[in-house]
């Protein structure tokens, strides 16, 4: 009744079943994963922009790496202002998407150490390798507050740091580097501003980093697990279909040969 299901086509499509369940499984956990992480995330991000502001010299220090549970940390920072310098970060973008610089300014601590400021966003000007027009840094002794964040690689980041760039001009925001172009101990990681916020709002601060949508990873996964619940079923179908196709065709073969062998009667 069945055995038309060990031909080669059946056992073909049987085949490519059997792989796409558990393929779509997994693809399902993917996203499930994925959407476990986002929540984690958001609630790390949560967590610690609302914590209270701790000294940034107690959780990092010159060549410390900053760990994902001080990602986007409250931290404070009382310095001197080293604008001489100053760099800008290149192809960044503002809360409009729109591409400009960094500004990268280091704070001289009391003991001589400094602390990398990403005071926020500035436009460039009509020629991309030229310095842009920067907002001067207060002067005098400041005490700053913002988020910590991590030294920027190529790795991390996927922006590649490019050489030859113009003078005083970067790829990445990294202490390591900016430690060898000051010549003095850096605090791993960097501060990214929020308050004192400048008063004309340029620089632009950068954004808060979004922690409330979790993405449609949970639906992507709740679609590939109904995949693979589908791929046995549509399976049952097609065999059924199958079967009732051929019995069809042989009622209907049967049918055919009894009528050919009919002979009609004789006439006197």
């Amino acid at each position: 009744m069945y055995r038309f299901v060990l031909t080669r086509q059946w056992v073909c499509l049987t085949l490519i079943a059997l792989v796409l369940i558990p393929v779509m499984i997994k693809l399902g956990f993917w996203q499930f994963h994925r959407h476990e992480h986002r929540v984690a995330q958001n609630g790390l991000i949560e967590r610690n922009l609302r914590a209270k502001p701790v000294p940034m010299t107690e959780v990092t220090s010159p060549g410390h790496r900053v760990p994902r549970a001080d990602f986007w940390r409250a931290v404070t920072a009382t310095g001197t202002y080293d604008t001489a310098h100053e760099v800008v970060v290149r192809m960044r973008t503002d809360n409009d998407d729109k591409v400009g610089f960094h500004v990268l300014t280091p704070l001289v601590l009391g003991d001589g150490r400094a602390v990398l400021v990403n005071r926020g966003w500035v436009p460039g000007g009509d020629d991309p390798r030229a310095y842009p027009p920067v907002p001067a840094a207060p002067g005098g002794e400041v005490t700053v507050t913002g988020r910590l964040k991590a030294d920027e690689t190529s790795g991390s980041s996927g922006i590649k740091d490019r050489k030859g760039l113009p003078d005083r001009q970067v790829m990445l925001i990294n202490s390591t580097q900016q430690a060898q172009y000051l010549g003095r101990p850096v605090l791993g990681g960097y501060l990214e501003l929020t308050s004192p916020a400048p008063a004309d709002g340029s620089p632009q601060p950068v954004a808060e980093p979004d922690h409330d949508s979790i993405g449609a990873h949970m639906a992507y996964a709740v679609q590939w697990w109904l995949f693979a619940s589908a791929v046995p079923v549509g399976w049952v179908v097609l065999v059924r279909r199958e079967k009732r196709e051929r019995e069809e065709q042989a009622a209907g073969s049967g049918s055919v040969s009894g009528s050919d062998g009919e002979r009609e009667p004789a006439t006197a």
